[in-house]
């Protein structure tokens, strides 16, 4: 299905008032709108329309989604021995470090920092973790998302049954190293640690580049309402 045709379909849709949703949860939302769309639903990591991803967003949730993870070239200290010497134990005992990021120093003395060209996870100590470029987020964001249909609908509950009103589309593109910088610099997009120790080595979940669903037009270089 091109841009297009997913005009033509989702204002048939609009049309429809509040229907019910299709699978209780989370889910429910994007489900019910690929459905009515025509769209089968599948665990293939491929675009739902051709060159664009398509995300259902609930108005008014403050739901998070990962838009990318990234860790290639990037860490400056190896990551066995930063989990060694900054990580915290976990129920198990085992040592990880999974933080979300901020430019204030966390309780294990790591804290972000912005640079011209990049930002950084450092300690106090001086020493710097793990460092990404804003080129190499900027490739990485458009070649993860190059266009995403942001779909918006409203939500209401009739007894325990959710009702969806499929109300705004937007087309979204591209993103610039600036947006990113200034999105990170922010709080727009956070920044997660997620590794821990595995004996030999540090057992690395990526990296995950997250934001609200809320908040997806603010990091793209276009927005533009289709239907």
């Amino acid at each position: 299905m091109d841009i297009n045709e997913f005009i033509t379909r989702f204002n048939k849709i609009k049309k429809l008032g509040f229907i019910k949703s299709l699978r209780k949860g989370p889910t429910g939302v994007g489900k019910t709108l690929e459905t009515y769309l025509g769209i089968k639903e599948n665990n293939i990591n491929l675009p739902d329309l051709e060159g664009a991803e398509l995300k259902a967003h609930r108005y008014n949730s403050d739901n998070m989604i990962t838009l990318f993870t990234f860790n290639r070239g990037a860490w400056i200290m190896d990551p066995l021995e930063a989990v060694k010497r900054y990580g915290t134990k976990d129920i198990n005992g085992r040592l990880g470090l999974y933080f979300t990021m901020s430019f204030t120093q966390n309780s294990a003395g790591l804290y972000l920092y912005l640079e011209n060209d990049a930002v950084s996870v450092r300690h106090i100590d001086g020493n710097v973790l793990v460092r990404w470029k804003f080129s190499d987020l900027q490739e990485q964001f458009n070649n993860k998302i190059p266009a995403l249909v942001l779909v918006y609908a409203r939500s209401e509950f009739r007894g325990d049954d959710e009702y969806f009103e499929f109300y705004k589309a937007l087309l979204l593109k591209g993103t610039t190293k600036d947006i990113l910088k200034e999105s990170i610099k922010n709080g727009v997009i956070l920044i997660d640690l997620r590794l821990h120790d595995k004996g030999t080595m540090a057992r690395n979940h990526g990296t995950g580049f997250r934001v609200h669903e809320k908040d997806l037009p603010l990091i793209f270089s276009m927005s533009e309402v289709i239907a």
